[in-house]
């Protein structure tokens, strides 16, 4: 009995409740905040980078990365991102939300150093186009969920099972040294447009009102997915 009247465990339980149920200025009060967010997660990743270009620290480390195996980077970025969510996502501490946050905007910045790096020195003009084209698609794609108010839980799984399979795809190519072509790219940016529509129907109906943190982190990471295979579809293009 003594455990139903826990506050910590009171408060626990109505940090779960979706958002949705609350009343209208929670609900728009978390969405600012989400937004406001992944606004700061998006220039804090453009800052990190430009000084990294800025300082000649963008070379050496694309040197390095691209002269290292790609399983060990890939590796270590999922293990990283998968830290940082699932922190985001579990923990009721805002400042070690932040942390995740933070880790997992750097860990990006890094990961997109040697696919900025060739950008930037054999098709001039692709970055911006890219960025462009990326945020014009998230608009769109973000505006017609916030439209039709539909719950797109059902492309949890398939987003689940799609991911496991280009994973398993990225691993082959490294390893037996075959190129996954425009195509895929073609197919990457439409992944990442559904799970772009995915994250913000789980804005709109099911994180709770103290978890505006770990929904900017996951809808940084499908804007940032969508942009790295946009821009690969340029450097492509222009060969």
């Amino acid at each position: 009995m003594s455990g139903a009247r826990d506050p910590r465990r009171q408060e626990s339980v109505a940090a779960a409740i979706p958002v949705a149920t609350l009343g209208a200025e929670a609900r728009s009060g978390f969405l600012v905040r989400t937004y406001l967010h992944l606004y700061a997660a998006i220039v804090a990743f453009t800052l990190i980078e430009a000084f990294l270009f800025v300082t000649g620290l963008a070379r050496v480390i694309a040197i390095g990365m691209l002269g290292t195996s790609w399983l060990l980077v890939l590796g270590s970025f999922v293990i990283v991102s998968w830290l940082a969510s699932h922190v985001a996502h579990r923990t009721t501490s805002l400042p070690a939300q932040y942390m995740a946050l933070g880790v997992y905007v750097v860990a990006e910045a890094i990961v997109f150093v040697p696919l900025l790096f060739i950008a930037e020195y054999y098709a001039p003009g692709a970055i911006g186009s890219a960025a462009l084209l990326t945020l014009v698609g998230f608009g769109l794609l973000t505006g017609m969920v916030f439209w039709t108010r539909q719950d797109l839980s059902f492309l949890g799984g398939i987003l689940r099972w799609a991911f496991a399979v280009v994973l398993i795809l990225i691993v082959a190519a490294t390893v037996f040294g075959f190129t996954l072509g425009s195509v895929f790219s073609v197919m990457m940016v439409g992944l990442a447009g559904a799970a772009i529509l995915y994250d913000t129907s789980k804005v709109l109906h099911h994180y709770p009102e103290d978890r505006y943190v770990a929904a900017a982190l996951e809808l940084f990471a499908s804007v940032a997915l969508m942009f790295w295979y946009v821009l690969r579809l340029f450097l492509s293009a222009r060969r």
